[in-house]
């Protein structure tokens, strides 16, 4: 099987060899994940008038590998993988955000050729662990970054006012903004306010609170010269988008509503100034409905593109 084939066939090989390969260049030659990087082709860069489609695979390192009712469907990784390159195989894709594992693996299968490339940089508050607030930096560091040719970092910035943990996240997420700054590579930072309740965070998705998460999140680090927002689709998002001047990708999160009502929301969103784009993992890697590439492109077709897709 071949990457074209899989991707353009829309079909998942159940060939349980299919990878690996990977297995034995991670064995042999783990030198190659930093060859491939150096090698990739970069994106041709970001233009304005132009909104951005980039698809989120970082769920599984923070533990969290729910979708829907299945408490596992992103537990295979040959799946994951599957639809990932599925999904990247279409032009309108401009990239991917990815923990390093899942960033080396597409690196190595070249699936990331003329692609954006953000690094998920805290993975450590662990979904449901006890200390979930105290979200460590455990995964991509700005100068791993840009020794890989990325084009940014992404953070989850949850915020709990109950919950002393929260100042630790805070201070560490703008560290990082700084040190992604000083490369010049942006900072996507992604707030909620947040509450745990019984056992379980939740984060809290009145416009209200999104407003005050935004307020906060953007005055983090010492610039926001290189910061964008990446923000939940709420009610009322005229006044969302009103709270910042940053550029801003909309997230799709694991969402109760039908896929229709869910695309609806992310069209009437895309329209307001500031909105740059979209940052979605699971609602389009394991759709209701299980076509990855119809609703990857149902996705693509509600962005505001005004200049050719570079192939």
């Amino acid at each position: 099987m071949t990457l074209t084939s899989l991707a353009s066939n829309n079909a998942v090989d159940d060939d349980p060899r299919r990878y690996e390969h990977l297995s034995t260049i991670r064995l042999e030659d783990p030198g190659a994940v930093a060859r491939a990087a150096k090698s990739r082709r970069r994106h041709p860069g970001l233009k304005s008038g132009r909104q951005n489609f980039i698809v989120a695979a970082d769920h599984p390192a923070r533990g969290a590998l729910a979708v829907g009712s299945d408490p596992v469907a992103m537990a295979d990784r040959r799946q994951l993988l599957d639809r990932l390159q599925i999904a990247l195989a279409n032009p309108a894709v401009d990239g991917v955000l990815a923990s390093p594992d899942i960033m080396d693996d597409l690196l190595l299968l070249g699936a990331l050729d003329g692609k954006l490339v953000f690094g998920s940089m805290n993975r450590g508050g662990l979904s449901g662990l006890v200390n979930e607030f105290d979200d460590r930096f455990t995964g991509h560091t700005a100068p791993a970054l840009e020794a890989l040719g990325a084009d940014g970092g992404k953070m989850l910035t949850r915020i709990c006012l109950g919950d002393p943990d929260t100042v630790a996240t805070l201070e560490a997420t703008a560290k990082a903004i700084d040190s992604l700054a000083e490369r010049k590579l942006i900072a996507m930072v992604e707030p909620f306010l947040s509450v745990r309740e019984n056992g379980r965070v939740r984060n809290d998705l009145s416009t209200n609170a999104v407003i005050k998460s935004i307020a906060i999140a953007e005055g983090l680090g010492s610039t926001s010269a290189y910061t964008w927002m990446k923000l939940p689709v709420v009610a009322e998002m005229e006044r969302v988008m009103a709270a910042t001047t940053m550029p801003t990708v909309l997230l799709g999160g694991d969402p109760d509503a039908s896929q229709d009502e869910v695309f609806a929301s992310w069209q009437a969103a895309l329209a307001l100034p500031g909105v740059q784009g979209l940052t979605v993992g699971r609602t389009l890697l394991y759709p209701a409905d299980g076509d990855v590439a119809g609703a990857v492109a149902t996705a693509a077709s509600l962005l505001n593109h005004t200049t050719e897709v570079s192939e």
